[in-house]
């Protein structure tokens, strides 16, 4: 009797993709998180499927980031600051996802999944010409964050993320500790880092890999 090759799942190695989404940022202009700064940004990236649950992903991401004490000032001390700062920041970064469902299994109606991520990044910023202090425009961030994907066939599928990118680094908004003594205002607070967020939707493509038959005589 003639027996069939068997040919195993077609396996999803590798992805690429592109979204669009915002940035925000919190610091000595603005304290927590305000949709009403927000500014567009955008990212590409790689993906290797490692694993059902754990992906890595390597992605630029790039957008304005601005703030003005103008807008919502956070005390009389801002109002006489009236500071303000409007960058463009370049960001290199890899991550590791974790999914919470099996949602690549064809054999399933599952079609989503919610997932975290958290890895190192590179970003550098240009804008701030005239610096408060001589500082490094490229510095590390650690991006970490959540989001949800949903498969539109069995290529494409998209995604909504939300993440946090905390920096160590205090003059994204050019603004940090000064003379107390002057009273000029243009100062901040030395001991809270200035943080940057990416809130999108991704687009992403995914290429199989189709496995060799197996021989029937092993």
């Amino acid at each position: 009797m003639f027996v069939r090759p068997a040919l195993g799942q077609p396996s999803q190695r590798s992805e690429v993709g592109f979204g669009l989404g915002v940035f925000n940022y919190t610091g000595d202009i603005v304290r927590t998180y305000d949709i009403t700064t927000s500014k567009p940004a955008a990212t590409a990236f790689y993906r290797s499927n490692i694993s059902k649950v754990i992906s890595l992903r390597v992605a630029i991401t790039g957008g304005q980031l601005a703030a003005s004490d103008k807008h919502n000032p956070l005390d009389s001390a801002a109002i006489k600051r009236n500071a303000s700062f409007n960058i463009f920041l370049l960001e290199a970064s890899s991550t590791f996802e974790y999914h919470f469902l099996d949602w690549r299994d064809d054999r399933r109606r599952l079609r989503f999944t919610p997932y975290l991520f958290a890895g190192l990044g590179l970003f550098g910023i240009s804008g701030n010409n005239a610096k408060t202090k001589t500082y490094s425009n490229v510095q590390m961030s650690i991006p970490f964050g959540a989001g949800m994907k949903y498969v539109l066939n069995p290529k494409y599928y998209i995604a909504l993320e939300f993440g946090v990118r905390k920096t160590f680094f205090d003059y994204l908004d050019n603004i940090s500790g000064g003379n107390t003594t002057i009273k000029n205002y243009q100062y901040g607070n030395p001991n809270d880092y200035d943080n940057y967020f990416f809130t999108g939707i991704t687009l992403t493509y995914t290429f199989y890999d189709i496995p060799c038959p197996s021989s029937p005589y092993r």
